[in-house]
């Protein structure tokens, strides 16, 4: 693992591959091992760049470990693209990862070429329920108890790697400051500056919006279609999965990103000056 100073301490990071910058950005809670069955096909094309969020896999909590918000971690975002000095960049983002793609998109459109938000956060609707559902889910008390039966609900199909995840949900509830952390997240998921639905029209980049058919943490029933009529001119696919779509069938996944991976790979070689001298 590599690491980066951020506003928000030490951040791990992993790289594979070499050409057009790839950045892998993973869900709360989780770590970049989530991504371990897409990321070697991918590193065959891209350099692969996948973080582990402050407080997560090798990265450092941020201090204290309760002032994580989702807005922190789209900051963490900016720092680390910037650190790695990055050319422009595609973005694939699971739920908090692709609310912190999404917002990059909106305030440095120079540093991204594309997005791939997957059951992406950002578009919820403020209604009672959800309002109330984050309250409780950000109980420390609450996060510690239910971790792990919440992680076996919102991941629906049964892999190894999936299997793993859970595992490490249930393993890591006695961390304290994983589940500072993780409570922290669903807390700041109802502020104000969560919400991208108004400022999502500024996101120029092309854009595949994919979701779980039977997550229900990130319905695209819900939280989809509002982000489907916030990026009308994004491309949309449902998958037969959860929350994780990449880990939980990875072929499908993979099937569905290659396209538009190419798509964007080739409109950049469109644009590369020829090599080629001019006959004298």
């Amino acid at each position: 693992m590599l690491t980066i100073q951020t506003r928000a301490g030490t951040v791990a990071y992993e790289e594979e591959g070499t050409g057009v910058p790839l950045v892998l950005l993973h869900a709360n809670p989780g770590d970049h091992h989530h991504f371990d069955d897409i990321v070697s096909t991918l590193a065959r094309s891209y350099r692969t760049i996948a973080l582990d969020w402050p407080g997560y896999g090798e990265s450092a909590p941020p201090n204290p470990p309760q002032s994580a918000t989702a807005m922190l971690f789209a900051d963490v975002l900016e720092d680390a693209v910037e650190a790695l000095h990055l050319e422009p960049a595609i973005f694939l983002g699971n739920s908090v990862g692709g609310y912190a793609a999404a917002r990059l998109a909106i305030r440095h459109p120079e540093r991204v070429r594309a997005l791939i938000l997957v059951d992406s956060g950002g578009f919820a609707s403020p209604s009672l329920f959800n309002r109330l559902f984050c309250q409780i889910k950000g109980s420390e008390l609450i996060t510690r108890l239910f971790a792990t039966q919440w992680a076996r609900f919102y991941l629906k199909r049964r892999t190894p790697l999936v299997k793993q995840i859970i595992a490490d949900v249930d393993k890591e509830r006695s961390i304290p400051s994983r589940v500072a952390v993780d409570a922290a997240l669903w807390r700041s998921f109802f502020h104000p500056d969560h919400d991208l639905r108004q400022v999502a029209s500024r996101i120029t980049a092309p854009t595949l919006l994919i979701y779980g058919r039977y997550d229900p943490a990130i319905p695209f029933k819900r939280d989809g279609r509002n982000a489907q009529a916030a990026l009308p001119h994004a491309q949309f696919t449902v998958l037969e999965t959860g929350h994780e779509p990449f880990a939980e069938d990875p072929d499908a996944f993979l099937q569905a990103i290659t396209p538009f991976l190419q798509s964007i790979t080739e409109v950049r070689s469109s644009h590369a000056p020829s090599n080629s001298s001019s006959p004298r």
